[in-house]
């Protein structure tokens, strides 16, 4: 019986493997008695002069050994981009602050870029030399020219005007487009008249209007509430629209007067005065009371000399001969 034991499966696989192990090791050691094979570069270089005061450090060269067929591994070539400051900067951030700077003295002082006069339209009544007189563009450069300076000087200096737009346009053109206010009254008093329209406003009469609603103030009206870039009101609107009321139905040859104290009235031809306030929202009431007041005392043979329908749900009147009251 042979004492040499039999090895086990493992035992194979491991004694190959050593083998193996072996075998490469042997290989490795052979290619590296080898004499080398010198690497040479296909970048043409450039002889440097050891003593120039500017000598760059000597490239090294390695040469890698790996076990493999004979491979070369040129060195790559990056070629990084040169950022360098201009030195003259501060002469060209000169040069171009001298060309602007004369472009804009050139476009504020040429003759062209003046404004000769603007061009008005939509006006009436109003000149077009007055509307230049007071917007101050003749003669100003047009990159000066604020349209909306321009617009409040004209509304200021003229309260007939109810709007005006302003347009800017190169390279020397101001259009002025106006609206005229439109009267609606002639207020009359301490022996002057001026002429009002429909929001209370009042400015000088210019040529002729027709149809305008005749008042003789006594007193001065309460001015009604400004409004942003427009002038203050002469009067509110609420007695320019019972002015309105009261002019379509009163009589055709009294006149419409206004005071403090009985506001709109007039003198009735038939021996009576008729007060009416100055409230506009029960004017046509006040008017129906009025009415009816006035048949009810010539039905009775009455006439008196003031009749007040201030308050319509209190109206009285007063006769000539006493000087109690009535309802």
């Amino acid at each position: 019986m042979s004492n040499k034991r039999e090895l086990t499966r493992a035992e194979i696989v491991r004694q190959r493997r050593n083998e193996r192990a072996t075998k490469e090791m042997t290989q490795i050691a052979q290619q590296a008695t080898k004499p080398m094979v010198k690497v040479t570069s296909r970048t043409p270089t450039i002889p440097m002069n050891i003593y120039s005061p500017t000598k760059q450090k000597q490239k090294r060269r390695f040469n890698l050994s790996l076990g493999l067929p004979e491979m070369h591994f040129p060195k790559p070539k990056i070629a990084l981009p040169n950022f360098r400051i201009n030195a003259n900067w501060r002469i060209t951030s000169f040069v171009i602050a001298l060309i602007l700077g004369s472009a804009l003295y050139f476009l504020l002082t040429l003759p062209y870029f003046y404004v000769p006069q603007a061009t008005v339209l939509g006006n009436n009544r109003i000149t077009r030399e007055e509307i230049n007189a007071v917007s101050g563009v003749v003669g100003s450069s047009i990159f000066t020219v604020q349209s909306d300076e321009v617009q409040k000087n004209i509304l200021m200096n003229y309260p007939e005007l109810l709007s005006a737009e302003v347009n800017v346009y190169l390279p020397n053109h101001v259009y002025v487009t106006v609206t005229e206010r439109v009267p609606v009254i002639l207020w009359q008093q301490n022996g002057g008249y001026t002429w009002i329209d429909s929001t209370g406003v009042a400015f000088r009469p210019r040529g002729i209007a027709e149809n305008l609603m005749f008042v003789n103030a006594i007193d001065t009206p309460p001015t009604g509430i400004a409004v942003d870039n427009q002038p203050t009101p002469y009067m509110q609107k609420d007695l320019v629209d019972a002015i309105t009321l009261l002019s379509s139905v009163k009589p055709v040859d009294a006149t419409l007067t206004f005071s403090l104290t009985d506001g709109l009235h007039w003198q009735d031809s038939r021996g009576w005065t008729a007060a009416f306030g100055t409230s506009a929202h029960d004017m046509p009431l006040k008017i129906r009371v009025y009415q009816s007041l006035v048949d009810s005392l010539i039905a009775s043979r009455k006439t008196p000399i003031y009749i007040n329908v201030i308050h319509p749900d209190a109206p009285f009147y007063r006769m000539a001969e006493t000087t109690e009251t009535e309802e």
